[in-house]
């Protein structure tokens, strides 16, 4: 790893420390008690996630999830604060090569993620998945937030998290940074993330003010995740490479998820398409900005 800033390497118990610091609330802190064990970052797959919030989801097909973050009168609730897990390559900790930050790389602000860049090399296989994001802002009426920037990331079929996880730590796919246009919107093409054990198939954002303080997590003015509905995750599971995510889907649910079990209605994308043409998950995310 090319990263250094040695006054930011942590011990686990520095980490875990860490997170517990994301989101001070009451809440939030019982929850990493009670998740004990199985809320420790595991090193070749997953990570370790809580919080959340409730209002309605409600699902149309097979594959669509509907949710509502905002109301013809322009009210709108900020998305859960999250924990960014223990593999945020942020520059918020470190691999086995000392702090990781891939925001300060060149490269990473592109809209395709699913290759490494900057001198990785290395494709994530999987099924198609554009991700669409607005950005809204709860202290302008809920106007779309232009300018702003999206730094996002997620794990890839088999479960491991790139410049972490075991086998890939050469790696830095699936991580990327985008500037919100004068919509608030921005978009990736990427994969469908697996499922790895003890998470629900999720994904992790921090939202920025400016491209320009896209550089360090210390900037960031929220970290949250989003999640997918069932149906969906269960169509791509069942093809072609996502057979240990099909397996760890199975004993988990968003009810028992750490991150999701208090309520997702304003993490839950939406999310059409099939397998054979790929799949578009969408979601209005609400900051104070």
């Amino acid at each position: 790893m090319e990263h250094h800033h040695d006054e930011h390497e942590h011990s686990l118990a520095a980490d875990l420390a860490a997170m517990f610091n994301l989101n001070r609330d009451r809440r939030q802190t019982l929850r990493w008690l009670l998740a004990g064990a199985s809320a420790l970052p595991v090193l070749g797959c997953g990570g370790s996630d809580a919080s959340g919030t409730t209002s309605a989801s409600t699902t149309t097909t097979t594959t669509t999830t509907t949710t509502t973050t905002t109301s013809a009168s322009g009210s709108c609730a900020v998305i859960p604060e999250e924990t960014g897990g223990p593999y945020p390559a942020d520059g918020s900790n470190s691999n086995n090569g000392g702090v990781v930050n891939v925001l300060t790389q060149s490269g990473v602000v592109r809209s395709d993620i699913r290759g490494s860049f900057g001198g990785a090399s290395g494709t994530a296989a999987g099924v198609p998945l554009t991700i669409k994001l607005q950005i809204v802002n709860t202290n302008n009426n809920c106007a779309a937030l232009a300018n702003a920037a999206v730094y996002l990331w997620h794990c890839d079929r088999d479960g491991n998290y790139s410049l972490y996880s075991t086998g890939v730590t050469n790696q830095n796919y699936l991580r990327g940074v985008q500037e919100t246009d004068s919509n608030g919107s921005i978009s990736f093409t990427t994969i469908y993330p697996g499922c790895y054990s003890g998470r629900v198939p999720h994904v992790h954002f921090e939202v920025y003010a400016s491209l320009a303080r896209a550089t360090s997590a210390s900037n960031r003015i929220r970290t949250s995740q989003f999640a997918f509905p069932d149906a969906a995750s269960n169509a791509v599971y069942a093809s072609t490479g996502y057979t240990a995510s099909a397996r760890n889907m199975a004993s988990i649910t968003l009810a028992t998820d750490n991150v999701f079990s208090d309520g997702y209605s304003l993490q839950m994308a939406t999310v059409t398409g099939n397998v054979t043409d790929g799949f578009v998950a969408t979601l209005v995310v609400a900051v104070s900005a």
